[in-house]
């Protein structure tokens, strides 16, 4: 019966399918004929266009994509899909994508947590960097040029082969996207030394004329020390943690000590358990470290035993979970193992109490919880001095860390069930976590927070958050993507509109 039911589906949906694409088809073929008219060069376009009539369209869609639940026959395709293998074949995409009434998806990663780089509900093209991947590094300078479709791995794979004493603070993920990571902000085990990924950022003016960054590399120690250290309810797990919010922020700024919460099973009686595994990037020797834990920290009984000693690079695959040895698996552009999430992000400001924490591990002995977690990410050090005003990132000082929940699954009919376990648990965090508004991170999208009503925005919308969040940079948001896009043609159900036009009728 369930085969039959699956089957009706199915067909159902692919002659829905063929519908809309019957019905979308002259807009494919009008686009196409715009873009051969604006290339220079026609062959060369030809060569970088798919659409659902190529045999290789699906592979080429699927092969970027990180979350399961966007992978699916209902999901909304691309029309088109265009992988540039150089700057100048996007622009003629952008012109005929908007004379044809055809909204633009920028796709490099994968990793959108609501898939807004590669879906949507209106006409649309993929615009996708997977080829626009080059980097060159530059020791002497202490800097890199990255193309947007590069990958976090291949970034630091580039740095390592020229030298091994410079890394980047960049995230601990080596398939995320260098362009949407960076320009969200982005942070990684480097976060309270040097900060995010954006702050390293140079200004360049050639910025806005090529797919490029231009990053600053940071300093590292020819060796540093990392170590894991796991501990379950029944070895004092709650004390632990709870303790652990009123040191992590206060470390030495060389030391950063994260904290994975999972449910597993206990190997006193077999039963479930909730374990917190203090997982840590220390930039020095094992000799200064211990003296640091033991006198800020010594609950979580650090020991010479505990410690590893390695390099910067290979830190990078320890923190990751990759086996530490051959750095070339940092140039695999994809994830092993594809899953359907759902991710949310909460900003901590005021230690939670130990009532709120067992709250939690109740939470996760639910049976939708067996592969959730949740990662407590320690602020303080350099990210308490940066001012909140000195890029469009306002999460800096006051708070203690940033949490990050996260649950998978396997089956996409129980979809439902997982993602209402895990706004539960977001419903229930609201009393421990900034308020007024409560915090969130943009790179990781969460459209239960909002979207734009029919893909409109407005100004009193924008300004709520705005005002909120960016302060003085959100007139200078504004501003720039007034001058860029005056009619808010780039835009996603989480957008800022272009409304300087209202802000200079009102005086503002």
């Amino acid at each position: 019966m369930k085969t039959t039911s699956n089957s009706s589906l199915l067909f159902t949906v692919l002659v829905i399918f063929s519908c809309s694409w019957a019905v979308s088809s002259h807009e494919h073929d009008d686009f196409l004929q715009c873009l051969s008219l604006q290339s220079n060069n026609h062959s060369s376009i030809s060569n970088i266009v798919y659409t659902p009539k190529n045999s290789s369209y699906l592979s080429i869609l699927n092969f970027s994509i990180q979350n399961l639940r966007f992978e699916s026959v209902t999901t909304p395709k691309p029309l088109v899909i265009i992988t540039p293998v150089h700057e100048s074949q996007i622009q003629p995409v952008i012109y005929c994508a908007k004379e044809n009434g055809m909204q633009i998806r920028v796709g490099s990663g994968g990793h959108d947590y609501e898939g807004l780089s590669y879906t949507s509900q209106v006409p649309f093209v993929i615009i996708d960097l997977v080829n626009l991947r080059e980097i060159n590094v530059d020791v002497e300078k202490k800097t890199a040029w990255i193309q947007a479709g590069a990958r976090l791995g291949e970034l630091y794979y580039r740095i390592a082969e020229k030298s091994r004493t410079l890394g980047f603070p960049g995230g601990v993920c080596p398939t995320v996207g260098a362009g949407g990571h960076i320009s969200g902000g982005g942070y990684g085990t480097l976060i309270r030394k040097y900060g995010l990924a954006a702050d390293h950022r140079r200004r360049s003016s050639q910025f806005w004329s090529h797919s490029c960054l231009e990053l600053e590399l940071v300093d590292v120690p020819e060796k540093v020390n990392v170590f894991t250290i796991a501990k379950t309810l029944e070895q004092n797990a709650t004390n632990i943690v709870h303790r652990w919010q009123y040191v992590a922020h206060k470390l030495d700024e060389d030391l950063a000590v994260r904290v994975f919460i999972r449910r597993v099973n206990s190997s006193q009686d077999g039963k479930r358990t909730i374990q917190a595994s203090f997982q840590s990037l220390f930039l020095g020797g094992v000799d200064r470290l211990l003296p640091l834990m033991q006198q800020s920290f010594p609950e979580l009984g650090l020991q010479r035993e505990d410690c590893t000693e390695m390099s910067w690079i290979e830190s990078a695959l320890y923190i990751y979970g990759l086996p530490v040895g051959s750095l070339e698996v940092l140039l695999n552009r994809t994830q092993a193992n594809v899953r359907h999430f759902k991710a949310k992000v909460d900003y901590v400001q005021k230690p939670i109490s130990k009532n709120g924490l067992e709250g939690i591990w109740r939470r996760f002995f639910k049976e939708e919880a067996k592969e959730a977690e949740m990662l407590f990410v320690p602020y303080g050090g350099i990210m308490d001095e940066v001012s909140e005003s000195a890029i469009p990132f306002p999460h800096r000082a006051g708070n203690l860390y940033q949490i990050h929940y996260m649950v998978n699954w396997d089956e996409e009919e129980a979809s439902e069930r997982y993602i209402n376990w895990i706004r539960r648990l977001y419903s229930y965090m609201a009393s421990y976590v900034s308020k007024f508004p409560r915090a969130a991170y943009i790179n990781y999208r969460d459209l239960d927070i909002g979207v734009n009503n029919k893909g409109n925005t407005s100004y009193t919308q924008a300004s709520i958050w705005g005002r909120k969040y960016f302060k003085n940079n959100f007139k200078r948001l504004v501003q720039v993507k007034t001058m860029v896009d005056p009619t808010n043609f780039f835009r996603n159900e989480q957008s800022i509109p272009s409304i300087y036009s209202r802000w200079t009728k009102n005086g503002k």
